[in-house]
């Protein structure tokens, strides 16, 4: 289901507001949650490989799979989420006022948002950094030659600031250009009325191939920042955020388990502690969220393990053809590591 932004009036809960306009909700965001029957996420809704509406009209992507994922532990049926298109400006407000019940949008984690907002990030479900597109006339081929550059990038993140570090730190001049949505930033880059399109890394390769020619822009190699990307839940619910983080850390856990889509029934069978623990034949790992026994094995099921997900929609059997990288295993060289299971 898709659903333009609005910001709804607010009847879940009483809302505290602290200095600085930040705000607090506390609720029962499961029971809620559980009345309405789906999950209310909020996405990008138009950024390739991390959510956008196909076709077909369904929403696809590694932000999208981690809406299925929480829907696939709530309910047993990943399809039961309402995706929210938000833009960056948008999508922080929203999950205060309770518009959304989670956010999953290629969101950064930093301090400031994580301690000031009323926020609380559940994990990182894609390591980025951020980067820079140039067309090839340009006739760049480092960062370092951008001085005197006019930068397209959008509103609302922390992109702007990245920029403004790194061009300080390496004394070279710029001019800022910026609009509200990744649409706005790409047919502005596209005509012409700036010479750089800055973005994390994995949303300039989606970025790119949106272009009429994308074979014409090149994404410079400097990395200039860290952007840990995860879904996003309010403060004050630690259980939805419990749940929240542990179907995400499922999907990891499978994928180090060897638990597939394709092979989780069987593996039902496993003699295996962890995987026991993991797809609820053993242990209280559901029960503990306020979920039945087989949360996991629904999320695998139906959504699949961290490595499935990443490759078919980011990874080498998507269009992106974005290498692992980061996002490996821990054991295979990358960063994604979940807790134990037990």
């Amino acid at each position: 289901m898709m659903l333009r932004s609005k910001l709804a009036k607010i009847s879940l809960a009483t809302i505290t507001v602290l200095g600085f306009g930040t705000t607090t909700l506390s609720a029962d965001t499961l029971g809620e949650v559980q009345k309405q029957g789906f999950v209310k996420c909020g996405v990008d809704g138009g950024l390739p490989g991390f959510s956008e509406v196909g076709s077909d009209g369904i929403y696809k992507g590694i932000d999208v799979d981690v809406c299925r994922a929480v829907a696939a532990a709530v309910f047993g049926d990943a399809k039961k989420v309402k995706y929210i298109a938000l833009n960056a400006k948008e999508r922080l407000t929203a999950l205060q006022s309770g518009e959304i019940d989670m956010l999953s949008r290629n969101t950064t984690w930093t301090e400031t948002r994580d301690t000031s907002l009323g926020l609380n990030f559940a994990g990182v479900n894609y390591y980025d950094g951020q980067g820079f597109m140039v067309t090839k006339k340009l006739g760049v081929k480092s960062a370092k030659e951008l001085d005197g550059a006019s930068i397209c990038l959008q509103t609302g993140t922390t992109t702007e600031l990245n920029v403004a570090d790194y061009f300080r730190s390496h004394k070279l001049k710029y001019k800022i250009v910026s609009y509200d949505t990744n649409d706005q930033v790409v047919k502005a880059y596209e005509s012409g009325r700036c010479d750089v399109l800055t973005s994390d890394q994995s949303q300039l390769y989606g970025l790119r191939i949106k272009l009429l020619k994308p074979e014409d822009s090149i994404v410079l190699p400097e990395v200039i920042s860290k952007e840990p990307l995860g879904p996003v839940v309010r403060k004050g619910d630690g259980k939805w955020f419990d749940i929240v983080r542990w179907s995400f850390y499922a999907m990891v856990t499978a994928e180090e388990s060897g638990v597939t889509s394709k092979n989780v029934d069987a593996m039902l069978k496993s003699d295996n502690p962890d995987i026991k623990r993991l797809l609820g034949v053993e242990g209280q790992m559901g029960e503990n969220l306020g979920l039945k026994k087989d949360f996991a094995y629904n999320i695998v099921k139906q959504v699949g393990n961290y490595g499935e997900s990443f490759e078919s929609t980011v990874g080498e059997g998507s269009p992106l053809k974005i290498k692992r990288g980061y996002n490996a295993l821990w054991n295979q060289g990358g960063l994604q590591y979940a807790p134990p299971f037990r």
